[in-house]
């Protein structure tokens, strides 16, 4: 019986759809193809119309959009179109467009797009409207848009069909219309701070400057294997070797790793550097940068995600990640001194290790399985072990660990900063290191870079540097659940 019901609905859809081009051939032959029509000079947008309605009622708009709603009621008729700003309602009369406009306005279809021209007025319901005086068929819609009622749900197919996915769901626009505002907020900010906004490759020989495994590709001009970039660092402290003091990208980077809801091997990146400053300096730019995004976008510097509040009014705590493992955990590393110890305390725990993990990467490992998830208010996790760090300036009252944060907001990493590693000889050794790991099995450990370890012996100031995940912040300010809402088009498997 459900086949069966099925099998009529496809009938059903595919009549339709026939019915459709069938009106369109109508229209060609007509003259009135609508696909011929190059421009259309549009006045006034929805909402704008409804918020100056005092000053608009009774004068001449023009308006276009897509037919969201249709009322057929003989001589006269009302439809709603769709425009960037929201909705509008049009009452269309036979007596004001003439009698062959409306006969063509009668068969028009949801999703079609038109233009309107006419008077604004207010219904005797007190919808704000316009009374149109000519109607235009600008394009003609050859597929049919889900339900108006339930709307787009399937979020398969919203991802897959982003363009539907906007023209139903409201709350999706606005989205990535606040994605926008935030990233040209951004912008503004690092402007007055004296930045300025540079592009650096995205094919490039040694992908380097993150743990992440790189895409490869091979460019058949030069015969030579090239990875897309997984990171911005190591072409921006370039540019600082070079003499632009502040410097920053927001560009695609791309990491060959999986996909969930924080995840997508395509995702947006911003990195600054600044010369003369230090981590420190990162985290009072973090601060500040934080504040004047929310501020800008959403008018406040509370935010909700997901029924939690956070507040970026308040001073950020900073903690250092020996003491949040202590605090959270009960270890103190402080306390361990050797290699041997930090296995036993780590077994003692259940902390999974691997042979090639050293003491700072276990103490990496208790932080993630202790300390990560408690970290809801904007945290600066300060100070990790150099064995993960290798292109990060040392601690000079303490080597093992170095001048490093990491931005925690809700339990994820919004944020990486760097007093940056400046000593040529120094980050040649922390190279070397990471070739060994590459050699171990090691698919993010990065290989050494020759040019830029010549760039740092030219000489590089003292620099500090951050990486910003875009998408993680749009996401925590649009209170989206997943990686995916925020990309307009987020990867997704090749469907046969």
């Amino acid at each position: 019986m459900a086949e069966q019901n099925n099998n009529q609905n496809v009938q059903d859809i595919n009549t339709l759809l026939k019915v459709r081009r069938e009106k369109l051939a109508d229209l060609q032959e007509r003259g009135k193809n609508p696909f011929e029509i190059t421009k259309f000079d549009v006045t006034h947008h929805s909402k704008e119309i409804k918020d100056n309605f005092e000053e608009l009622n009774g004068k001449c708009v023009v308006v276009a959009g897509r037919i969201m709603a249709k009322r057929v009621m003989g001589k006269a008729s009302f439809c709603n179109i769709q425009d960037l700003q929201g909705n509008i309602q049009s009452y269309i009369a036979r007596d004001n467009i003439g009698e062959e406009s409306y006969a063509d306005f009668k068969k028009y279809d949801i999703g079609d797009i038109i233009g309107i021209k006419g008077d604004v007025f207010e219904t005797k319901t007190g919808e704000k409207s316009i009374h149109a005086v000519e109607v235009t068929l600008l394009s003609k819609s050859l597929q049919i848009l889900p339900e108006k009622f339930h709307g787009l749900t399937n979020t398969d197919i919203r991802y897959r069909q982003r363009y539907t996915d906007l023209i139903m769901n409201a709350e999706v626009k606005d989205t990535f219309i606040k994605r926008s505002r935030i990233i040209s907020a951004i912008r503004k900010y690092l402007d007055t701070q004296g930045f300025m906004e540079v592009e650096t490759p995205m094919l490039v020989a040694n992908a380097g400057g993150a743990a992440a495994r790189p895409f490869e590709t091979h460019f058949n001009a030069l015969d030579e294997d090239l990875k897309l970039r997984i990171s911005l660092e190591l072409y921006l402290k370039r540019l600082i070797v070079g003499g632009l003091e502040r410097v920053y990208e927001i560009g695609r980077v791309f990491r060959n790793e999986g996909l969930d809801t924080r995840h997508n091997p395509e995702f947006t990146l911003m990195e600054l550097y600044q010369a003369y400053t230090d981590y420190n300096g990162m985290m009072d730019l973090t601060e500040n940068l934080y504040r004047y995004v929310a501020k800008e976008v959403l008018g406040t510097t509370v935010i909700t995600y997901n029924g939690i509040e956070m507040d970026l009014g308040k001073p950020f705590e900073r903690i250092t990640m020996v003491d949040a493992v202590k605090k959270y955990a009960g270890v103190d590393f402080n306390e361990i001194h050797t290699l041997e110890e930090a296995r036993a305390v780590a077994k003692e725990h259940n902390v999974e290790f691997e042979e090639r993990h050293r003491k700072g990467d276990i103490l990496n490992l208790f932080f993630e399985e202790f300390v990560e998830e408690h970290l809801i208010q904007p945290t600066f996790l300060m100070d990790h072990p150099v064995e993960i760090s290798p292109l990060t300036k040392k601690k000079p009252e303490n080597p093992e660990y170095v001048e490093r944060f990491e931005f925690f907001m809700n339990g994820w990493e919004m944020a990486n900063a760097y007093s940056e590693l400046n000593d040529p000889i120094d980050q040649r050794e922390r190279f070397k290191a990471q070739e060994e790991l590459l050699a171990q099995g090691d698919e993010e450990a990065n290989r050494t870079d020759e040019d830029f370890l010549n760039a740092l012996e030219i000489g590089m100031p003292p620099t500090g540097g951050i990486g910003f995940g875009i998408d993680r912040m749009c996401m925590l300010l649009t209170d989206s659940a997943a990686i995916r809402d925020v990309l307009l088009f987020p990867t997704m498997r090749t469907v046969d």
